[in-house]
């Protein structure tokens, strides 16, 4: 058996130390794209960073069910802190993408108006995007806007060229992310929920949780969806935060219809609008919906917002069709009332910094957050010595399926493990479960193994990989089948031994 190597302290108990718990300099709560994106960029930094998530694994909750698009901000409200945080996002990209082995392609948006009403929009869009700094937009007539996309609407009065919207694995960042900051120091602890914020003196004391106290002088507040209850913590209840639900479709690789850009409608007030777009593996991803909740639970999908999903991309793509549709999800989106994003610290709680209101455009912004929230803190009395030996770079999973037949045959030679294929439909080898297993922050459940390599995210969906996925995280882990889980506590896959 190998022998897995722990993640930190994501699987170790807290115990506390001489009555006291443990300390650090600065606690992040929520480890999605917003959390870990500030955990790692404090990492470069002489300081005690601990980032903790109530969940089994990375990746939050609406960051790991988004629509994968890094945005340019061409449409954000001009003039506020959104618009200023994305549109300086996106262009680092390139560069972090490269340092942390991620997935990442600038395929470009076309925003197609299928009515003359929304048609007479589109001067009003170009215009907002320069507001916002983004002034590569331009206009496409309809015959050149097919040329780039036939399988757009033959309906189609005009359209956009947005150049630089891009598509990314949200999952692959958000663990990279949180990788590279583990190895430079950072403290990952998952399945540890804030039950609590100690305070003194309108000073931050600790943070309380379900595995102990963590002393410190700094909290962020990037909880998302959960961000008021945090916030109310600390006495701070002048907003609330409800979901806005969206579902999608995925579709098959092999769709008789191509798409090579992401195909944009006219947004609305409420939503950005159904979409489809190509995935950063071959698929294609269509929706979502728009659906104002109260239940932060309600992760479920329904008849009707899928067939809205469907009815809704037929307008811009009319060859769309539930029938090539391998899977669906939900993702549920933080909104705030009042809305818009508010990342500042509170001049009623010294030590504590709120960033709530991060929505649809969360995943891109993240980065540029990170950098934001780290010249809040300076500014509120944290030491921020540079770190000498901080390193940026992560090597990812080297993916089997995308090695040339010479590279794999060397890989084999190499570990045999790597010439088993496990997962058929997305050509993934049971060496490369094995090494998602024994990473830091390494894959403890069947989702995060899927999240990490697309293990189960094929035709099939799991269904033939599934059981021998559970079978390699039981081995390696050197636990029952029966304690293995979907996706963390109350999940479990099995009800008991298995022969």
């Amino acid at each position: 058996m190998h022998k897995a190597v722990q993640a930190g302290p994501s699987n170790s108990s807290l115990h506390p130390a001489g009555g006291g718990g443990m300390s650090a300099d600065v606690v992040v709560i929520g480890a999605g794209a917003v959390g870990t994106a500030i955990a790692r960029e404090l990492t470069r930094f002489e300081l005690e960073v601990v980032l903790i998530d109530k969940n089994e694994d990375v990746g939050g909750d609406a960051s790991k069910s988004n629509s994968a698009i890094i945005h340019t901000g061409y449409d954000a409200p001009p003039g506020t802190l959104e618009s200023r945080l994305v549109t300086a996002a996106n262009p680092m990209y390139d560069k972090l993408c490269e340092e942390l082995d991620v997935p990442f392609r600038r395929t470009g948006a076309i925003l197609a108006a299928v009515t003359g009403e929304q048609n007479e929009l589109l001067n009003g869009i170009i215009q907002k995007a320069h507001k916002n700094n983004v002034d590569d937009v331009r206009m496409l007539s309809r015959e050149q806007a097919l040329a780039l996309e036939p399988e757009i609407s033959a309906d189609l009065k005009g359209a956009l060229l947005i150049p630089r919207e891009s598509i990314i694995d949200p999952f692959l960042l958000v663990v990279a992310l949180a990788e590279n900051g583990a190895e430079n120091g950072l403290r990952v602890m998952t399945a540890t929920k804030a039950l609590g914020i100690k305070t003194e003196n309108g000073k931050v004391k600790g943070v309380l949780t379900n595995r102990g106290e963590i002393r410190t002088r700094f909290v962020i507040n990037a909880a998302g969806l959960h961000g008021d209850e945090v916030a109310a913590m600390v006495g701070l209840s002048d907003f609330k935060v409800h979901p806005r639900k969206g579902q999608f479709y995925i579709l098959d690789k092999n769709t008789p219809y191509k798409i090579e850009r992401i195909i944009l409608p006219v947004p609305t007030k409420l939503t950005k609008g159904k979409l489809a777009s190509p995935t950063i593996h071959g698929n294609i991803l269509i929706g979502p919906t728009a659906e104002d909740l109260s239940d932060k639970e309600d992760k479920a999908v329904t008849a009707q917002g899928l067939k809205e999903v469907v009815e809704g991309v037929r307008m811009l793509v009319p060859k769309v069709s539930a029938r090539d549709a391998i899977t669906q999800y939900c993702g549920l989106r933080p909104t705030r009332t009042p809305e818009g994003y508010f990342i500042e610290a509170s001049g009623e709680v010294k030590g504590y910094v709120g960033v709530t209101g991060i929505r649809s455009t969360g995943l891109t912004a993240s980065i540029a957050i990170a950098s934001y929230v780290v010249d809040i803190l300076d500014k509120a009395g944290l030491d921020m010595r540079p770190k000498k030996d901080f390193n940026p770079r992560r090597i990812g999973i080297k993916k089997f399926a995308d090695l040339s037949w010479k590279e794999r045959d060397a890989l084999i030679r190499k570990n045999p493990r790597y010439g088993h294929v496990i997962c058929r439909c997305e050509n993934v080898t049971e060496g490369e479960i094995i090494e998602a297993i024994c990473r830091p922050l390494g894959a403890r459940s069947v989702d995060a193994v899927k999240r990490r390599l697309r293990a189960g995210m094929g035709r099939c969906q799991g269904g033939f990989c599934g059981p021998r996925v559970v079978e390699i995280l039981a081995r390696e882990l050197g636990v029952p089948a029966f304690e293995i889980t979907k996706r963390g506590q109350g999940s479990r896959i099995l009800s008991g031994p298995n022969r």
